[in-house]
């Protein structure tokens, strides 16, 4: 019997301007996200591999004066080409 590993990693990244993303009403306000990525081990090789299996983030949401939080399942590809800008000095990496 296999047994999986997942692992999570958490960072944070930062947007000096509003987003939009695939899937997600509305466009995003610029500030601070966290983003999870999750990964899968692959036990068949000899030495320890991770594959990615899921990449989330935490939008902020507000109900009826109370804030909140929504984790949502995003396409990495997607992120990246949002954060592109960032590595020439448009958006401020977190």
């Amino acid at each position: 019997m296999t047994t999986a590993f997942t692992r999570t990693t958490s960072r944070t990244i930062t947007f000096a301007h509003p987003f939009a993303l695939s899937g997600v009403d509305g466009v995003q306000p610029a500030g601070s996200y966290i983003v999870e990525t999750d990964e899968e081990l692959i036990d068949s090789l000899s030495f320890p591999v991770y594959r990615r299996s899921a990449t989330w983030i935490r939008l902020p949401q507000s109900n009826r004066g109370m804030a909140m939080e929504q984790t949502v399942l995003i396409d990495p590809d997607e992120l990246g080409r949002l954060l592109e800008p960032a590595e020439n000095g448009n958006l401020l990496p977190g």
